[in-house]
């Protein structure tokens, strides 16, 4: 039941970035739980791996370049789902950022911890 809570609470941030930034379009609410299971699972599987592979650069710049991972694998799901554009690859860093936010945000607010 958590996980299709925060499968939800996804899809609603990734469902609210048109109406905060102009570079994201998502057609429909579908294509946003598409986009939401899709990041999920690239967040799960890739990201890790990729975070590994530039542990040195990411020493070297204190953690910033966490941001370009997260721009990349935003701006991957936003290529491979249909319905779901990002305009470039600032945007999408940009985007990973305030998807992040929201998601964080709303998951404070509607999960409660025991």
């Amino acid at each position: 039941m958590r996980l299709l809570l925060l499968w939800l609470i996804n899809t609603v941030a990734i469902f609210a970035l048109p109406h905060l930034l102009d570079s994201v379009q998502v057609d429909s609410f579908t294509t946003a739980l598409i986009a939401a299971l899709v990041l999920g699972l690239v967040n799960t599987l890739i990201r890790p791996v990729l975070i590994l592979l530039t542990l040195p650069v990411t020493f070297l710049t204190l953690g910033l370049f966490v941001f370009v991972i997260n721009g990349l694998m935003f701006w991957a799901v936003a290529d491979l789902v249909s319905g779901f554009q990002v305009a470039g690859f600032g945007a999408a860093v940009l985007a990973a950022f305030v998807y992040s936010l929201l998601s964080w945000l709303l998951s404070a607010i509607l999960i409660r911890k025991k």
